[in-house]
């Protein structure tokens, strides 16, 4: 799968106050761009180490465009459903996620995650593993 970043910021869960603002910015940024029927990504990338560290945030749709990020359909991911009914679905999913980490039922590769966004409004987070 080839997804065109079209803008992505650094950040950090933990050590940037601002990141929910930036966040919002962000999709703010590119939802004019983005046709209302596609299906978007938020994808993450370019970890410095694990969950508690800086990483990138791009938002991106799925084009072969020759400077997009090339995500390995053969790599192995757990995936996530986001309860999309309550506004705390995604957060609520992310802490789900760092929790199985930390009690080590999740093994986290640290490639490209990325969340999801069907036209339908259904969400899935898309935890790369080893």
């Amino acid at each position: 799968m080839q997804l065109d970043i079209k803008k992505s910021i650094r950040t950090n869960n933990f050590s940037d106050t601002k990141i929910m603002k930036k966040i919002q910015n962000l999709w703010s940024s590119v939802s004019p761009d983005i046709d209302t029927s596609a299906t978007k990504y938020g994808v993450y990338y370019n970890y410095e180490s694990n969950y508690r560290g800086d990483y990138t945030l791009g938002i991106a749709v799925e084009d072969n465009a020759e400077n997009a990020l090339s995500v390995n359909d053969n790599a192995h991911y757990q995936i996530f459903d986001v309860d999309i009914s309550t506004d705390q679905g995604i957060p609520d999913t992310w802490r789900h996620i760092w929790q199985l980490e930390d009690i080590g039922t999740l093994k986290r590769a640290y490639t490209i995650d990325f969340e999801k966004y069907l036209p339908d409004g259904t969400v899935k987070i898309y935890i790369a593993t080893l």
